[in-house]
């Protein structure tokens, strides 16, 4: 008599399995089809109304402060990520994710957002260590990729003789 595994399932489970070729086919078969169309009309609808949002901020410190539009995008700024912390900590912004998606990824309260979210997740470990390390982690890849990428577009156009200086 041939010898067994305990369980004796040695040989069945085997033949069940499938490739991963077959295992796509079958699990695209099951899959829910995506509402492509609709999750970008409620992108593009909350995004709009987040930017609309920020510009009536703007037109507001416009008006009620007789600044430029240069002068207000600075404190139209903060107030939209003073806006995105609180919703974030109340748990509004991430049920408006959940359902916009990336409609709230805007990039100035998409990053409020991320960065309040890192905060509160990691709060019970301490401030230094919790809050300010899990909160950096994210905004350090952030602003190394801005300071990059700035640098490469500064020596662009220090080469081709944009920006006022020559080499």
């Amino acid at each position: 008599m041939p010898a067994h595994s305990a369980s004796g399932n040695e040989k069945k489970s085997s033949s069940l399995s499938i490739n991963e070729k077959e295992y796509k086919k079958v699990a695209k078969k099951h899959e829910p089809p995506r509402p492509i169309l609709k999750n970008c009309l409620k992108a593009f609808l909350v995004g709009g109304t987040v930017c609309l949002i920020g510009q009536a901020i703007q037109e507001a410190f416009m008006a009620g402060f007789d600044m430029t539009s240069k002068e207000a995008s600075s404190p139209t700024v903060a107030v939209m990520i003073l806006i995105s912390v609180i919703l974030t900590c109340l748990g509004v912004y991430d049920k408006m994710a959940q359902w916009a998606g990336a409609g709230t990824a805007v990039p100035v309260t998409g990053f409020a957002n991320s960065m309040c979210s890192a905060a509160l997740e990691h709060r019970s470990e301490g401030l230094v260590l919790g809050v300010g390390a899990n909160m950096f982690k994210l905004a350090g890849s952030v602003i190394v990729f801005g300071v990059v990428a700035a640098f490469v577009v500064g020596i662009v156009y220090a080469f081709l003789g944009f920006g006022g200086g020559h080499l």
